[in-house]
């Protein structure tokens, strides 16, 4: 795997979102292994994981850089692109693909001008496909943040959109 390579290794933050990190740290500190939760709660603040905190994070917990990175580009739920304000993750796993999902992530592909992996212009969606949510007896299935809509159909992509805008 390729990592990328930084522009700069010091990290060049203005003072706010050292402030920031600073205080998510602290949450952590004493902790035994604190970098996965850093990385969590900054991806969570952030919505992605920016290439100058990461840099930061690394001198703040004395880190090499190349460790911070492999944990952000290993894990799925890290992006190191900016993230939409509601991420729409449509099961694409047996029991929904049989029952429909690729009608429902066309449906949502069209309607919101992106394909699975890309974020809208105005950071307010992204698209992602899972293998499985878990909820077969109620798919197919999307997760819209943290709310599980079952049963959908391809018209009701639009109403289920616009109840996020």
């Amino acid at each position: 795997m390729v990592y990328p390579v930084p522009d700069r290794l010091e990290a060049d933050l203005e003072p706010v979102d050292q402030a920031r990190v600073d205080d998510i740290v602290d949450r952590y500190r004493g902790e035994h292994g604190i970098l996965m939760p850093v990385l969590q709660d900054i991806n969570e603040e952030y919505r992605y994981l920016p290439g100058e905190i990461l840099r930061y994070v690394a001198r703040k917990l004395d880190v090499p850089l190349s460790q911070v990175f492999q944990v952000a580009t290993f894990y799925n739920a890290f992006s190191l692109t900016p993230r939409g304000k509601h991420t729409v993750n449509v099961c694409t796993g047996t029991s929904c693909h049989v029952r429909g999902s690729a009608r429902i992530l066309e449906s949502l592909e069209q309607h919101l001008g992106i394909g699975p992996g890309e974020t809208t212009e105005d950071l307010q969606f992204s698209l992602e496909t899972v293998r499985c949510l878990g909820c077969c007896a109620l798919s197919p299935c999307v997760v819209v943040g943290e709310k599980t809509h079952a049963r959908l159909r391809p018209d009701t992509v639009a109403a289920l959109i616009g109840e996020c805008a």
